[in-house]
């Protein structure tokens, strides 16, 4: 019968079972069937697969880490084969594999004790390695060095009843409402042995450990601890010079989340965002008044985690009154000036970007103040070439800054998200999606509400219900769009950047143009890496300035038409991903140097996008129907019949290329009428009211459920039933609008 090490609980062995977890175990037993469930173990990397981490407990046993198991990218784990790690044995399977869990823990020092497992039983390390002392007689009390800065990562020395007597008066000191730092004797060595929470419910740190006078009486040092001057205020920015030093940060809680071990707050103040852990019990919230939104003042010891800059929390008190009110007059004064462009300076001349520099303006300002309110930036985009790049634009400027303002290796991959949509209109789909995914992530991780931007889409009427949906739980919104727009967009998000608005001609911008305007004066940093997107995006009389920017950053029209061909391609297949370490490689050759260069990525996939296209306009021209009405030329292609529905490329881009290849044939205007199953597109040399024509079809066929989504520039959808009343009503009001 011994003592549990943690509470000092009389057990069987050197644990109680409701504190197994708070110590890590050293495994020196032979085989997998050895191991105990739920235990924290040693470990060390063995190798990556494309499924997780191998690491070997002890030296005959290897376990897998799983990635789902992770609470970051596999891709973003910094481990190297041969590094110390610390996981959980999860389950022992029958077959011998060993199924192992996360831990936030990575340190020795932040488990509340230690101890070896063998074969058959477990031993305090200084049991286990000291016989010989024991033999003589000497009951283990090793003197622990307080100014030896390695003490955090030892055991106690002490004899094991000293120890269990120490650590239960410490467990209940930690369980006090005031803990009474005098009533544990040489309560320093405690510390250093139990792993010693403090009544604030942080982990005592060596800094923390090593300040304290280890006298025989803890009274004594009251005075001069409270004689210390206070530590003057730091930011975030500059504790990286500061590693093993005790700061003072003030700023804003904009992130917490409970691990298996400690509590993790994110703390973001005029100059960045850092992690601040804080151990309570594991798995346990620490400081459980302190919330999201929070303004607080934290101390403790800056230190290294992963290769990550993490603060150890010392003491986190919530700022209220005077106190509050100026850090949060600081924050705002600093994220204000530094948020907004100090002047705007469009990528070329452009009426259309001209007339809402105040938006593109207004639009860098609120994603750059997301980036400094550690909030999540969402980007929405078309699944089409403009949409693709449109989006790309933004996410290289915003990149850049999340990797400057937050410690963490792979806060791009938790703080920005691009993601395609199916259309050109945020519905309550794509809305309710968004909704469950940022209450997931703040539910489960902390994290803020996002910042929802779409591009290249949800400009139009049909979009407001989606942005309602976003409104009811105050994430902001705004949208960047060529489209010809509606004005009931402009009061359901925070900001619409849309030229028709403004009204001006529409008919010579793209999205990628506005986006990369908006990029431009994100990041001023990467606006040269933006100069030949917009020529990009023009799949015909691209403006002339856009050329000659693309020109200036080394892309001739080859180039050019080859990247916009290879994005429309990758944009086709498995069009709800990202893809974005493709279309980086894509739109700007980033990568390793054995990665495709030099456009030859692009050049092979526009070969394929040439030939897959090509042969379906082939299809599409032998089953033209083409008629005159009232001088207008209208080419009408059954969609349903004679197109590969889910083959490349999309009806709207065959539709459009078949448009441009036959609206040659004939003197305008000329019309090409794709006629699906229930969907009808249009495409004209003149311009057509998409939702006027709608209106139309609806009068003549009342019954054929017509409704219209995405606005002037949208199509028209229809009950299968009424498909032929519906092809002959549009190609009447087709003949009397454009003749």
């Amino acid at each position: 019968m011994g003592n549990c090490i943690i509470c000092g609980t009389p057990v069987d062995g050197e644990i109680c079972e409701s504190h197994e977890e708070d110590a890590v175990f050293e495994f020196r037993g032979t085989a997998a069937s050895q191991l105990t469930p739920g235990r924290y173990y040693r470990g060390t990397v063995d190798g990556y697969a494309d499924f997780g981490v191998f690491v070997d407990i002890g030296d005959h046993v290897t376990g897998l880490l799983h990635r789902s198991e992770l609470d970051q990218r596999l891709e973003s784990l910094d481990w190297e084969p041969g590094d110390d790690v610390f996981v959980q044995v999860l389950d022992v399977r029958d077959n011998g594999n060993v199924d192992l869990g996360w831990s936030i823990r990575q340190r020795e020092r932040e488990f509340r004790g230690k101890l070896i497992e063998t074969e058959d039983d477990e031993f305090q390390p200084d049991d286990l390695e000291d016989d010989a002392d024991a033999e003589n007689g000497d009951d283990g009390a090793t003197e622990s060095s307080t100014d030896d800065s390695d003490a955090a990562e030892e055991t106690e020395t002490t004899t094991t009843d000293d120890r269990a007597a120490k650590a239960g008066e410490l467990q209940a000191a930690a369980e006090e409402t005031e803990t009474e730092a005098e009533t544990v004797d040489e309560q320093p060595a405690a510390a250093e042995a139990a792993g010693a929470v403090t009544s604030s419910g942080s982990v005592a740190t060596e800094s923390a450990a090593a300040s304290t006078p280890a006298t025989d009486d803890a009274a004594d040092a009251e005075p001069e601890a409270e004689d210390e001057p206070a530590l003057k205020r730091t930011t975030v920015e500059a504790i990286e010079n500061q590693v093993g030093s005790v700061v003072r940060l003030e700023g804003e809680i904009t992130g917490v989340r409970q691990t298996s071990g400690p509590t993790v707050f994110e703390l973001t103040d005029e100059t960045g965002s850092v992690e601040c852990a804080a151990f309570e019990e594991a798995g346990v919230r620490a400081y459980p008044n302190v919330e999201i939104d929070d303004v607080v003042a934290l101390e403790g010891e800056v230190e290294h985690h992963h290769g990550d800059l993490q603060v150890e929390t010392e003491s986190l008190d919530v700022l209220e009154d005077d106190d509050r009110e100026r850090v949060v007059d600081r924050l705002e004064t600093a994220i204000e000036r530094e948020a907004r462009p100090a002047d705007v300076a469009p990528l070329a001349d452009h009426e259309a970007v001209a007339a809402v520099e105040d938006g593109v303006a207004d639009a860098a300002t609120a994603i750059r103040r997301a980036v400094m309110e550690a909030r999540p930036i969402v980007v929405r985009h078309g699944a089409t070439a403009d949409g693709y790049v449109a989006g790309a634009a933004i996410e290289r400027a915003v990149l850049p800054l999340i990797r400057e303002k937050h410690t963490r290796d792979d806060a791009q991959y938790h703080y920005f998200e691009r993601r395609p949509l199916d259309g050109r209109v945020y519905d309550m789909d794509a809305a309710t999606g968004d909704v469950t995914s940022m209450l997931e992530a703040r539910d489960r991780h902390g994290e803020q509400l996002p910042l929802v931007v779409l591009v290249d889409a949800g400009s139009t009427v049909e979009s407001v219900d989606g942005y309602d949906l976003l409104s009811l739980y105050d994430a902001d919104s705004l949208v960047i769009d060529d489209s010809r727009a509606d004005q009931e967009v402009t009061d359901a998000v925070d900001l619409a950047v849309a030229p028709s608005l403004a009204g001006v001609d529409v008919s010579d911008v793209t999205s990628t143009a506005l986006a990369a305007n908006v990029a431009a004066h994100v990041n001023d940093d990467v606006r040269a890496d933006l100069q030949h997107l917009p020529a990009v995006s023009y799949w015909e009389d691209a403006p002339e300035a856009y050329l000659e920017l693309a020109r200036e950053a080394g892309y001739d029209e080859t180039g050019i038409s080859e990247r916009r061909e290879a994005v429309a391609l990758q944009a086709y297949y498995q069009s709800y991903k990202d893809k974005r370490e493709l279309i980086i490689d894509l739109l700007f050759g980033d990568g390793d140097t054995e990665r495709p260069r030099d456009g030859d990525l692009a050049a092979h996939v526009s070969e394929q996008f040439r030939d897959k296209l090509e042969t379906e306009l082939e299809t599409a021209r032998e089953n033209l129907s083409v008629r005159g009405i009232d001088g207008v030329t209208i080419s009408v292609l059954d969609t349903d019949a004679f197109t590969h529905r889910y083959n490349f490329p999309t009806t709207i881009l065959l539709l459009d290329a078949l448009h441009r290849s036959e609206r040659d044939r004939a003197d305008p205007p000329v019309v090409t009428l794709g006629v699906g199953d229930d969907e009808l597109h249009v495409r004209a040399t003149e311009s057509v009211d998409v939702r006027e024509l709608g209106d139309a079809i609806a009068e003549a066929v009342p019954n054929g459920g017509v409704t219209v989504v995405g606005g002037q520039d949208g199509h028209v959808e229809f009950l299968p039933g009424e498909r032929d009343a519906v092809r002959e009503a549009a190609l009447e009001a087709l003949g009397e609008t454009l003749a």
